[in-house]
């Protein structure tokens, strides 16, 4: 058995030289297992053990002798022990969530406190090769996809290793049994309340009886299969991803040419992006990506609503995906500006510079501006300002009657939701005069009885 779990932990890299690895030790026959092989492992690949325990305070003074049988074989063993007690119905009650998801939060936490507090570099958990087949065969009944069927990873984010992932826990319980270590047994294991109880008292017998008398190794042979497979399409997502996306901090643009791409590898690509901008994908199922996918097939500006405050938002060169507070006028934390006749305002924080000048007619003959330079009637013009968009923004585009909502006229444009908060508005007396980089405003066009014109020059700063 031992050779099997260091066949394993060099397989996959799991345990370096000079490593000190957290144990998470239950005290049942799986995590009893896992202390005791990496106990007699430890001097001969050189690294160092301590063990973790959590009490969860469901199974009263049951629960104590859990907590005290580890401790006595850490002592045995020489290993540091630490525990933690936890009312896991409290817990379970207070967040609102199952006390199995509970219990595993508490879990998880106290090992990365350790993690930290004590600089180790790995926490070892006691999945083996039933806990892969029952993982499996749950994910596959609630119709998850080739990334859900790689069940449990031997090592995850590098720092959490499963040295018995291979062992199935008959061959655990034996290991048990000749080194005599009388592992405690948590007697709710063998009720069938929750789901994976059903699988690994109910399904899996049955499915032993009549199918595959050695369905245990099957599962696991098709996890590795399907594993690989997945890995090969994660690899190329993420080159198509690189290829396809641009990223800033809150928000990924997901070109239209991603298109191309079969929808095996559009859909990861997406499920990155929310990644990217979500931390993690919790919450997003796969009606979400989906519903991303379709947003490529929906006209400029239109949106779907994700979870947890994002959005898809299609746009002209793509679909992007952000959260909601990105896309709110009042969070742009910019003010309004005096723009004096003569004067250059320049705005660093924005990279910007505004030059303003005042000609008459009889001295001004050419009229014609250029993207970032145009000139207007100013007869009636008292005060010039630059700010930006505002809720409820209206203005009569150069050529046109009447006046149009400004969110409309962006929206027409396709411009990014983002770049429409970041877009100069020059006003005069409260007016919108020229949406700076687009178009003036009907209302200050220069006319033959045009006397005082003014001219407006507005540049980027690199």
């Amino acid at each position: 058995m031992e050779r099997r779990i260091e066949d394993t932990i060099k397989h996959y890299n799991m345990i370096e030289k000079e490593d000190m690895v957290i144990v998470a030790v239950s005290g049942g026959p799986d995590s009893m297992c896992l202390l005791h092989a990496l106990y007699l492992l430890s001097s001969k690949l050189y690294f160092s053990l301590a063990a973790a325990h959590v009490n969860h305070c469901l199974r009263g003074e049951e629960a104590d002798k859990d907590e005290e049988y580890v401790r006595e074989k850490c002592r045995e063993y020489n290993i540091p022990f630490y525990s933690r007690r936890i009312d896991i119905e409290a817990m379970s009650r207070s967040r609102g969530i199952s006390t199995e998801t509970a219990g595993r939060e508490a879990r998880y936490d106290f090992f990365e406190e350790l993690l930290k507090e004590h600089k180790a570099q790995k926490i070892a958990l006691a999945h083996n090769a039933n806990d892969q087949a029952e993982t499996l065969l749950m994910r596959l009944m609630r119709g998850t996809g080739l990334s859900g069927l790689q069940g449990i990873k031997p090592v995850r984010d590098k720092i959490f290793i499963r040295p018995l992932i291979t062992i199935s826990r008959e061959d655990i319980e034996d290991y048990c049994e000749r080194n005599e270590l009388h592992p405690r047994i948590d007697k709710t294991n063998m009720e069938s309340i929750y789901s994976r109880n059903k699988i690994r008292l109910e399904l899996i017998p049955y499915m032993r009886k009549n199918f595959n008398e050695d369905i245990i190794t099957a599962l696991n042979r098709a996890n590795q299969l399907l594993t690989r497979d997945a890995e090969y399409l994660e690899n190329m997502a993420k080159k198509s991803y690189e290829l396809y996306c641009e990223k800033s901090l809150e928000k990924v643009i997901i070109k239209n040419e991603a298109l191309n791409e079969h929808s095996a590898i559009l859909s990861r690509i997406i499920r990155t992006a929310l990644e990217h901008i979500a931390g993690g994908l919790n919450n997003f199922e796969e009606v979400h990506i989906e519903a991303i996918m379709n947003c490529f097939k929906l006209s400029g500006g239109k949106r779907v609503e994700l979870p947890r405050g994002y959005v898809a938002l299609r746009e002209k060169d793509g679909v992007s995906l952000v959260h909601k507070r990105s896309l709110e006028v009042h969070v742009i934390p910019k003010g309004e500006y005096e723009l004096p006749i003569g004067h250059t305002l320049i705005l660093k924080d924005q990279k910007l510079k505004i030059t303003v000048d005042r000609y008459e007619t009889p001295q001004f003959k050419s009229f014609k501006g250029s993207e970032y330079t145009r000139y207007f009637s100013g007869d009636c013009v008292k005060r010039i300002t630059l700010r930006y968009r505002r809720e409820g923004d209206r203005f009569t585009p150069f050529g046109m009657k009447g006046s149009r909502k400004l969110k409309d006229y962006f929206m027409d444009l396709k411009l990014p939701l983002d770049k429409r908060n970041e877009t100069p508005l020059i006003c005069f007396d409260g007016n919108i005069a020229w949406v700076v980089g687009y178009r003036t405003s009907e209302e200050y066009k220069i006319s033959d009885k045009t006397k005082i014109i003014i001219g407006i020059t507005a540049e980027r700063e690199d």
